[in-house]
């Protein structure tokens, strides 16, 4: 019911208080409130909806501004840092759509601060944040070789002064993953954001990146809201870049992505309804080597797992779909052998010591 009535906003006028009890719980679930708030108010529909109702939405579509207001200030924060470091500085994500003025910002709400810098950066970065009030915190050993080993970020950074968290990022994929990019050309391509030190993502990118990091995300609490972001995404560039869709497919075989962009144009389609042409599609299908039994088991994952996540509509089937994404997730990131220590090690720690990690 949700994505339907995001998808026709007129549609909300009609609801009963019972109804939008059910809506706004599942909308409040999948971290999609702040863009159901701002598909109502768009769609000029604010004054006729019961006052309740309108009031909860009010609040929310400040909420979302306030937090825009609060990702802008934390890069002033971010620049004053590592402005002076002289490399490419790429936000990604949620804080790249709010500083580039990306239509994917409105009405999202945004948690932490994703940068990418060039891995010979690193420890200059994390140098640089640290001496502006940054801190890792304390951390197990064996994290910190985790992290700095084979993963593709640090371990997230926290403002002692404000509780803001930055993650700084060398790659989109973990080191240890089966498909890991160039993050070179990643950065080469980036484009200036005016008036700050910082870059973001092409287009292109920008759409391979999201897709990348949705279907090799193993907990997808915030997968139904990361549809939404490939959807604006795929949107606004197809009407703006010339060639997008071939340029977009071109891209991902270039950097080894294909198959989840592939999948990224497959749900934003049938799960929203996101005009992607046939011929691309039936071309990215062919380039990621998909087939209708491979097809067909996707969908019996995916098309449960951007459900929300919520009583309301789950049942078994989706948190045996929500389960076995988990476990996939993990074997995308690592070699079997690994994974198996990686693991280990970390129900070791919590049995025994209930947590390796405390700011």
């Amino acid at each position: 019911m949700l994505i339907e009535l995001m998808r026709e906003p007129a549609r909300l006028r009609g609801l009963s208080l019972r109804q939008w009890d059910a809506v706004l719980r599942l909308a409040r679930s999948a971290n999609l409130l702040g863009r159901l708030a701002e598909a109502a108010a768009q769609a000029g529909l604010l004054a006729d909806l019961p006052a309740q109702v309108a009031r909860h939405l009010i609040a929310t579509q400040r909420l979302t501004h306030h937090q825009q207001a609060a990702i802008e200030w934390e890069c002033r924060h971010l620049q004053a840092a590592l402005g002076g470091l002289q490399v490419r500085l790429v936000l990604l994500k949620g804080a790249a759509y709010a500083m580039s003025g990306h239509p994917a910002a409105k009405g999202r709400l945004f948690g932490d601060v994703d940068l990418l810098v060039p891995r010979e950066a690193l420890n200059a970065a994390e140098a640089a944040l640290m001496l502006h009030g940054w801190s890792i915190g304390q951390i197990d050993p064996y994290d910190q070789r985790y992290y700095r080993r084979c993963m593709h970020e640090l371990p997230p950074m926290v403002s002692l002064k404000r509780g803001t968290v930055v993650d700084v990022h060398h790659n989109i994929l973990p080191l240890t993953a089966r498909d890991v990019p160039d993050a070179q050309a990643l950065l080469a391509a980036s484009l200036p954001v005016p008036g700050t030190c910082f870059h973001v993502l092409a287009p292109c990118d920008m759409v391979i990146h999201s897709a990348t990091h949705l279907f090799h995300e193993g907990e997808l609490k915030n997968g139904l809201r990361d549809l939404y972001d490939l959807d604006c995404l795929l949107t606004s560039f197809a009407a703006t870049e010339p060639q997008f869709w071939t340029r977009l497919l071109e891209r991902a075989l270039e950097l080894g992505l294909v198959w989840p962009v592939y999948l990224a144009l497959r749900y934003t389609q049938a799960v929203l309804g996101t005009a992607v042409p046939a011929e691309a599609l039936s071309r990215a299908r062919a380039m990621a080597g998909f087939g209708a039994v491979k097809d067909r088991c996707f969908d019996a994952l995916y098309l449960r797992a951007f459900s929300p996540d919520h009583p309301l509509v789950n049942g078994h089937s989706h948190a045996l779909a929500r389960a076995v994404l988990y476990l996939r997730s993990h074997a995308l990131r690592m070699p079997i052998w690994r994974l198996s220590l990686h693991l280990g090690r970390k129900a070791w720690l919590r049995l025994f010591k209930h947590s390796s990690r405390s700011v």
